[in-house]
């Protein structure tokens, strides 16, 4: 029997959503992915580290992808300037079939990157969204970054347009809706802790014999 799992954890920036991932991951006894996903998917292509750190989590910005809503947009003249469209889907691609393969060769957490909707078909997953009130957002960006409360709040609503995004075109579904995901949390409630103990209760009872 295939007992392998994954979960899934979608994130506002300054919630705590990789703190909790990875503390979630030690407990449960997984292998943990965020900021790695980039490096082995630059291995696996054999493309330059940087092309995938500046998609990494963006949407494709190309004119006719745009305009059309086409993820490949056929050009005929090279008059539209489409190459990021062309280049930020390829790049998708390869880091999808890098989070699939790791997914099928054992348990996984996975953060973000729309792994949700990538591994939509593996029955053993627990789909997570981890959010947070604004106040304690923005406090915890300061306090990790040194920066104002104003920047930290700009920073903050940039990313969560960036994720957001990114999300729901790759995905066809709505980053952050309830209906998205198994189970959505606000980690201010708890506090990071409590937020681990609560998500790793839940998925323990959703996947049963853990």
């Amino acid at each position: 029997m295939d007992n392998k799992f994954v979960v899934n954890i979608g994130r506002q920036l300054g919630s705590g959503g990789r703190e909790i991932g990875e503390k979630l991951a030690v407990r449960l006894g997984i292998d943990f992915y965020d900021k790695e996903l980039i490096r082995l998917a630059s291995e696996e292509s054999g493309l330059c580290r940087e092309f995938f750190e500046k998609a990494d989590e963006k949407a494709s910005q190309g004119i006719i992808g745009g305009l059309f809503g086409m993820r490949f947009p056929f050009i005929s003249d090279g008059a539209m300037p489409v190459t990021n469209c062309l280049s930020n889907d390829a790049l998708f691609k390869v880091q999808s079939d890098v989070i699939r393969k790791l997914a099928e060769q054992k348990s996984c957490l996975f953060v973000g990157r729309c792994a949700d909707y990538i591994l939509r078909d593996i029955p053993r997953c627990v789909n997570i969204f981890i959010s947070c009130s604004d106040e304690e957002r923005i406090r915890r960006l300061c306090r990790m970054h040194a920066i104002s409360e104003h920047v930290a709040e700009e920073m903050m609503n940039k990313a969560d347009k960036r994720r957001s995004e990114y999300y729901n075109y790759y995905s066809y579904k709505t980053w952050g809706a309830a209906s998205t995901y198994h189970l959505c949390i606000d980690s201010s409630v708890l506090g990071i802790d409590g937020t681990v103990d609560f998500v790793e209760e839940f998925v323990r009872k959703k996947l049963g014999g853990l």
